[in-house]
């Protein structure tokens, strides 16, 4: 026997870290690559922190707004599916009852020891019920105030991950000096970002955060250099 007890660690990210990891990388990066393109053509802060603020402002309802109708959408399908369900038990239970035995089955099980298992589900429609939405179709019920969360969560952190970038033209007067503090700020934030989310996501914190930096700095590289081209 090892003197060392043996402990499994697994991580599952709840559902306010991906909608954190959602809101706040299209925050960082989409603001970030609109004030440098407009750094690219106008020295005006006031002008980019206009242009920064009224993207943050459609960008956040826009991404929490597309949160909230996913998370409707989970909850109605989860419903819809339930509903049908409750009807083919209903209406063919020596059907479910034969794919309650083969998914015993699928499991390992055999007749003999699924039969005990499906006779006790037939006595309980709802356990039945449940037990086929779980591992027929891969369905656990949403939480009834996951829509609204969602889109709080993923508008909020798109707002605070859009502010970043923004800071030092809020602070300097010239675009063009407030650009690089922008870009040092900014890409330092994503670095970070993409470590924390690494972290949490079980991958590799130093290649998600390189990444993250990549993919932030290639569309503020690209919005800047095709505003100077244009102008």
């Amino acid at each position: 026997m090892p003197l060392t007890p043996h402990v499994e660690h697994h991580f599952t990210a709840s559902a306010i870290v991906r909608d954190i990891v959602i809101g706040m990388a299209d925050g960082l990066t989409v603001p970030f690559a609109l004030a440098a393109g407009v750094s690219g053509v106008i020295d005006s802060t006031a002008i980019v922190v206009t242009a920064g603020l009224a993207e943050i402002a459609a960008g956040s309802i826009a991404m929490g707004l597309g949160g909230y109708l996913a998370g409707k959408s989970d909850l109605e399908h989860y419903i819809r599916e339930r509903a049908r369900e409750e009807l083919e038990i209903a209406q063919m239970p020596e059907v479910e009852a034969a794919e309650v035995t083969e998914l015993l089955q699928s499991h390992g099980l055999t007749a003999e020891e699924s039969a005990p298992v499906v006779a006790a589900l037939r006595k309980r429609p709802e356990a039945w019920r449940d037990f086929m939405m779980r591992f027929e179709l891969g369905l656990q019920k949403p939480d009834p105030a996951r829509a609204r969360t969602s889109g709080l969560v993923i508008g909020s952190a798109y707002v605070a991950g859009g502010l970043i970038p923004l800071a030092p033209y809020m602070l300097m007067v010239s675009a063009r000096r407030a650009l690089p503090w922008s870009v040092l700020v900014t890409l330092t934030a994503l670095a970070a970002f993409g470590w924390v989310k690494g972290h949490f996501a079980g991958t590799t914190p130093l290649r998600s955060a390189l990444q993250t930096v990549l993919i932030g700095g290639l569309a503020a590289g690209a919005a800047f250099l095709i505003a100077r081209l244009i102008a």
